[in-house]
């Protein structure tokens, strides 16, 4: 069955009510959806599979938890939720962009971005250190309340980075934070 843009008229509260009803009706009847949308949360909450087209070609088709997770492209990464794309050089198995270092690194050496989304990095004071991680002193510019998050946007040496963390208390000034290397995906760009 094909669906275009079904929900795209609803209210917010309503079109969470239709997603779960439309995705119950699809399993029940047990035939395929071909659900075409622009909306990346909906695509996400409601695929088995999300096909992602760029300039009338496919860039990736995965899960919706892989495609997010590990993305294929630098175009994916960022069309599939926030993230921040980091550009370096791998040499050895480290990576280098600008002021934050990322090891261990698989892949040849050379030039190489990343994704690095904006939950998988922590406070210093939040993270939990048992598995290793690389760190990173940054300051705070902005800092945007989202209801159960914050969204923060901090400055790296020059280099602009969004950083989501539990709702607090405002914050300000310089903080160290703090991200597992396998959070980083290697992408093509």
């Amino acid at each position: 069955m094909l669906l275009d843009e079904p929900l795209s008229a609803l209210d917010a509260n309503l079109r969470k009510q239709m997603q779960s009803e439309l995705k119950a009706l699809q399993r029940e009847i047990g035939i395929a959806f071909l659900f075409v949308t622009h909306d990346q949360a909906e695509a996400m909450a409601l695929s088995d599979r999300i096909a992602l087209l760029r300039n009338g070609a496919l860039e990736q088709v995965a899960s919706p938890r892989k495609i997010y997770s590990r993305p294929a492209t630098a175009y994916a990464a960022q069309f599939i939720g926030q993230t921040n794309l980091l550009r370096g050089e791998v040499e050895g198995k480290w990576a280098t962009c600008g002021a934050i270092r990322i090891y261990p690194v698989k892949g040849p050496d050379g030039p190489a971005t990343f994704s690095l989304r904006p939950e998988a990095i922590k406070g210093i004071l939040d993270a939990v250190m048992a598995a290793p991680y690389m760190s990173f002193k940054a300051t705070i510019l902005r800092q945007i309340y989202c209801g159960a998050t914050d969204l923060l946007e901090v400055d790296c040496a020059g280099q602009l980075l969004r950083v989501r963390v539990p709702a607090g208390e405002p914050l300000h000034g310089e903080h160290q934070f703090v991200f597992s290397p396998q959070d980083a995906v290697r992408v093509h760009d």
